[in-house]
């Protein structure tokens, strides 16, 4: 199977996912209509994906991920930003696939060399009042540190606010958010221990 080229890094997230799932889609001779049926998803909603016009969740991501057949990393274009020059433990900085989710358009950069490994990790950036909404819950666990910035993270229904500096660890199955209510950018490092089958 050919894995479907990411959209260049200069477009809008929203773009790069919808040039995404289309390729992703076609690959599999599949219309709009099928694939909804498929991810139980409206077909209005995977239209307004592909053309750019909607961020959709983690969530919405794994439904359609689920539906195609692929891993959910393929969404970040992983496949096509590796550089098989590199050795496959390495990912250099301009070739970290990236997308934009969600309304309050959080940005997540893969920083995984390999997207098939159990442990995983990338940099998340949430512009001011951005919220990780619908979030994936899973067997593994996931942990993280401030790189910049202020974010309240809950688990589980109990809150805290973490400031530069600080770190974290909770298991995936918990419900889990991340947001920020300052008015400046925050930036987190973000690590997942992944078991097989899960994300």
């Amino acid at each position: 199977m050919t894995l479907a080229k990411p959209a260049p890094a200069t477009q809008d997230g929203a773009k790069q996912i919808g040039a995404q799932l289309r390729a992703l889609r076609a690959e599999r001779g599949l219309t709009i209509l099928e694939l909804a049926a498929k991810a139980g998803l409206s077909a209005g909603l995977i239209s307004q994906i592909e053309r750019g016009n909607s961020n959709p969740s983690m969530r919405t991501i794994q439904r359609l991920r689920s539906a195609l057949g692929i891993n959910i990393w393929e969404f970040f274009g992983q496949a096509a930003v590796a550089d098989e020059e590199e050795p496959p433990f390495v990912r250099r900085r301009d070739r970290r696939g990236r997308i934009v989710v969600g309304r309050t358009r959080l940005v997540k950069e893969l920083l995984s060399p390999r997207s098939d490994s159990a442990l995983r990790f990338m940099l998340i950036t949430l512009p001011p009042g951005g919220v990780s909404e619908d979030v994936l819950v899973g067997r593994g666990e996931k942990g993280g540190y401030v790189l910049s910035g202020r974010v309240e993270l809950t688990v589980d229904g109990r809150r805290s606010e973490l400031s530069e500096g600080d770190s974290f660890q909770f298991e995936s199955h918990l419900p889990h958010q991340l947001a920020n209510p300052t008015g400046e950018e925050a930036v987190v490092f973000w690590i997942m221990s992944v078991l097989e089958g899960h994300f």
